[in-house]
C-alpha cells in the first residue's frame, strides 16, 4: 500500500506506519478532519532525553503533550458503560414454529455487562490511545476496548501510538541520574511496536480497523547532543 497517499510527507520520517483493516483509507476519506487533526498532534511531537527519562504512568510528560493539543481540538477521554437488557418472547400457537408474540413474558437485565473500557481520546467515531512505557498486556486492555467501541456501533476506527523499536537504541545509551542504563526501565515486556503489531497479527482487535503509528528517533530533538550529554554525566559520577 502507498501509505503516501494518505499520510503527509513530513510525518513519514518521525513515524512508523502500520495499517490494519483498511484504517488509514476510512481516515483519510471519512475523517479527514480528525485525521489532518491527529497528523497536526504528530508534527507537533517533540520529546528530549529529559522526556524520556522521567518516570511512566501519570508523572511521564509524554502523555500531557498529547492532551495539549488534542483536547482543544474536542478530543476527550471516554469510559464506556452498558446494561445488556434480554428479552423472552413466546411462541403464539403452539402448533406453528416461527411465530412469536409481540410481547416478552420475561425482560432480564444484565448489569454492568460492559463496563470498564477506557479510551484515552475520542471523536466522532474515532478512537486513539497512547501507549509509552506501560506493562505490554496493556495492549490486550487497550484492543479489547476499541473492539468493544467498535461491536457497539460507537467508533469506526482505533489509532493506537507506541514506540518504535528504534528507539531502543536510544534507551540503550540514556543513563538516569544514578548512571544506570535507561533499558533496565523500558524492557522488552514494555509497550512498544513489536509487542502490538503480534497482537494485531493474531486480530485481537477483531474486526475494528487499527493504524498502529510508532515514534521513531526523529522525534527526540536533542538525541544528537546525546553522547556529549553521556559524557557529562559520566564525569559527575567520577568526582
Amino acid at each position: 500500500m502507498d501509505s503516501s497517499k494518505y499520510i503527509d510527507s513530513d510525518l513519514i520520517e518521525k513515524f512508523e506506519f502500520y495499517n490494519y483493516g483498511h484504517s488509514l483509507e476510512i481516515l483519510h476519506e471519512s475523517f479527514p478532519e480528525e485525521w489532518k487533526e491527529l497528523q497536526e498532534c504528530f508534527r507537533k511531537l517533540s520529546l528530549s532525553i529529559d522526556d524520556i527519562k522521567k518516570s511512566g504512568g501519570n508523572e511521564s510528560p509524554i502523555p500531557k503533550k498529547f492532551d495539549d493539543i488534542l483536547y482543544p481540538y474536542g478530543w476527550r477521554e471516554i469510559r464506556i458503560s452498558g446494561d445488556l437488557i434480554v428479552k423472552k418472547y413466546p411462541r403464539k400457537v403452539a402448533q406453528r414454529r416461527g411465530k412469536f408474540a409481540d410481547e416478552p413474558y420475561e425482560v432480564e437485565t444484565i448489569t454492568g455487562y460492559i463496563d470498564g473500557h477506557n479510551i484515552d481520546f475520542l471523536k466522532n467515531r474515532v478512537a486513539f490511545d497512547l501507549e509509552w512505557n506501560s506493562k505490554d498486556q496493556t495492549f490486550d486492555r487497550d484492543l479489547l476496548a476499541m473492539r468493544t467501541y467498535f461491536d457497539c456501533g460507537l467508533i469506526d476506527v482505533g489509532v493506537i501510538v507506541t514506540r518504535a523499536e528504534e528507539l531502543n537504541d536510544i534507551f540503550r545509551e540514556i543513563r538516569d541520574e544514578h548512571g544506570q542504563i535507561l533499558m533496565k526501565k523500558y524492557g522488552a515486556s514494555t509497550t512498544w511496536m513489536g509487542k502490538l503489531t503480534y497482537r494485531l497479527d493474531s486480530r485481537r482487535n477483531g474486526g475494528c480497523p487499527i493504524l498502529a503509528v510508532g515514534i521513531r528517533k526523529e522525534c527526540v530533538e536533542d538525541y544528537g547532543r546525546l553522547a556529549a550529554y553521556n559524557s557529562e554525566l559520566e564525569k559527575i559520577h567520577k568526582r
